[in-house]
């Protein structure tokens, strides 16, 4: 029991550090919100994607944005691309996984719309080439990351927010949190004035 209580003690630890250094992202945050406000007012919509834990954040963020966060609003157009079980394997059957975002973003990305890829290591190939299409049809790029960055770092023209961890665990809860905050500031932004 008392080895069971340290580990929680040590992943609780983790996360506040972690979560206290990520504070000092407030500024792309702030920037990247705007980013997306400013595409929603102009007619963009969101879509979002991830493998596995970030997946779930995609769904957790559009939920966020179709149906609300605090504030009574209207819903946001927001698709996770992640959801349709049809798409994604028959895209990946025909095509390979590393197109089954891609593939949806030449469906149904437009000029103007912001594509959101989260992905801890920042090397998911998936992820990578649905940014590639996007950059293509003239959509925003942004990333949520681990510390590194991975190969996205590379990209220019993608606004990176990047958990300052390199624990997968400890990522995604950044990003859990980050997402909260963007619907937040998206939310204010577009419906308070």
């Amino acid at each position: 029991m008392k080895e069971l209580i340290q580990t929680i003690d040590q992943a609780v630890e983790a996360h506040l550090k972690a979560v206290s250094v990520a504070r000092s992202a407030a500024e792309q945050l702030a920037q990247v919100a705007v980013h997306i406000g400013n595409a929603l007012q102009q007619g963009g919509k969101v879509l979002v994607f991830g493998n596995g834990g970030s997946a779930a954040d995609a769904q957790h963020l559009a939920a966020e944005l179709v149906g609300r966060f605090k504030m009574e609003r209207k819903g946001l157009p927001a698709i996770a691309l992640t959801t349709d079980t049809s798409i994604l394997t028959a895209v990946a059957n025909d095509y390979g996984f590393e197109q089954v975002f891609a593939r949806q973003v030449q469906a149904l990305a437009q000029r103007g719309d912001v594509l959101i890829g989260i992905t801890t290591s920042g090397n998911s190939a998936n992820v990578l080439q649905a940014f590639e299409q996007g950059r293509q049809i003239g959509a925003g790029l942004v990333a949520l990351t681990g510390a590194s960055g991975g190969r996205l770092a590379q990209q220019q023209d993608v606004l990176m927010l990047r958990a300052p961890s390199s624990d997968t665990p400890r990522i995604q809860e950044i990003h859990g949190l980050w997402i909260h905050i963007l619907c937040d500031l998206v939310e204010k932004h577009l419906f308070t004035k």
